[in-house]
């Protein structure tokens, strides 16, 4: 196939559950007498067999350990060139494969996520990828495998600061993640994984009231207006369609969806997916919802008109038509069906972190 100028393929990357089964497998072959290299090839779930290079590989008399640098290809991750290392030692025999969690791989302190609390936050895939790969450098695959395998990610405390574990109850660094191994530059499945994987947290730990938010604006304000702890909001982003999806087969006592007058004027207008790319706010329906407000038709037409949401609210504020609370009392109904038996309340909340509408049972209008 003819590859046009403006044809831009983004490169995969390797999770971090790729990057430890990696250092993992090179070590535990040091552990078991084999040299030290300088390359190691792993097996993934769909058959790939990629290649590593180690940047750090050694072991003493009771030990080994090896470390790659993770390689998110063209995807927009946090932990794009971060240390991946495990270090490896037998346990007691008939102990079977263990996990540790070393430096910057967090810790999971509340129910609701696939590992239980108490243990390493290493997801249970990547946990059959690095003992798949751990077996295969057993003389028999089906061998006793009494291994400890400790995960480390140097400043991931820090960089974990940037993701979803604080809200989850992921303390002391990273999560080890990924199902296949492979990174798929920008897709939006890891962020809705999260957002589902928050409100199981908040389930299984009986939250009465979770806040989903656009933006760290919305969110702060929305914290502090219900006194609402960092566990108990989800930062929804632009995917309302797969949190409300969710929400309907998983739901919660309360959830209050915040966000600015222009992502939830597109929500309000039927629209689950509030990127800019992939919704557009309609301004000639926003001009005839201005006009049953008692917009007068020169109005009408300068919202129809405006360049973006903001300026059609600046125009409307302008003539004291109340569109933000139209705006979220339609947003709420589209929200309600979508969600099912989950009450969903809307918080529209300006640039500035001022709350222009609410609509929930005490604001219905």
């Amino acid at each position: 196939m003819t590859r046009k100028p403006d044809d831009i393929r983004l490169r995969s990357g390797w999770t971090t559950g790729a990057c430890a089964a990696a250092a993992a497998r090179a070590a535990f072959g040091m552990l078991r007498g084999g040299s030290v290299p300088s390359t190691i090839g792993i097996i993934l779930p769909k058959g790939q067999t990629p290649d590593f290079e180690l940047i750090e590989a050694g072991r003493d008399f009771e030990r080994a350990w090896a470390a790659v640098i993770k390689d998110a290809g063209d995807d927009p991750d946090v932990t794009h060139g971060a240390t991946i290392r495990a270090a490896v030692h037998f346990g007691p025999q008939g102990s079977g494969l263990q996990f540790r969690a070393g430096p910057g791989v967090g810790m999971v302190t509340k129910p609701g996520l696939p590992i239980p609390p108490g243990q390493p936050a290493i997801n249970p895939k990547p946990r059959e990828i690095i003992e798949t790969n751990l077996r295969a450098v057993l003389s028999d695959p089906q061998d006793a495998l009494d291994v400890v395998v400790e995960i480390s990610i140097p400043g991931g405390e820090e960089i974990a600061q940037k993701t979803w574990n604080p809200r989850l109850g992921i303390v002391g660094g990273l999560s080890v993640l990924g199902t296949t191994g492979i990174v798929i530059p920008y897709s939006c499945s890891a962020w809705i994984h999260s957002i589902h994987r928050g409100i199981d947290v908040a389930r299984a730990n009986d939250m009465p009231h979770v806040a989903a938010a656009t933006g760290k604006t919305s969110e702060d304000v929305a914290r502090t207006l219900f006194g609402l702890p960092l566990e108990a909001t989800l930062d929804m982003g632009d995917f309302a369609g797969g949190m409300l999806k969710y929400l309907r087969r998983n739901p919660l006592p309360r959830v209050t969806i915040a966000g600015g007058f222009a992502k939830l004027a597109k929500l309000s207008q039927g629209n689950l997916d509030l990127h800019s790319s992939r919704s557009v706010l309609d301004l000639d329906r926003l001009a005839v919802l201005a006009g049953t407000l008692g917009a007068d038709k020169g109005l009408q037409a300068q919202i129809a008109g405006a360049n973006t949401g903001a300026e059609a609210l600046s125009l409307c504020n302008a003539a004291a038509i109340p569109i933000a609370q139209a705006v979220a009392r339609q947003a709420r109904e589209v929200a309600l069906a979508s969600a099912g038996a989950t009450p969903i309340d809307i918080l529209v909340v300006g640039r500035q972190g001022e709350i222009l509408a609410q609509a929930d049972a005490d604001h219905p209008t």
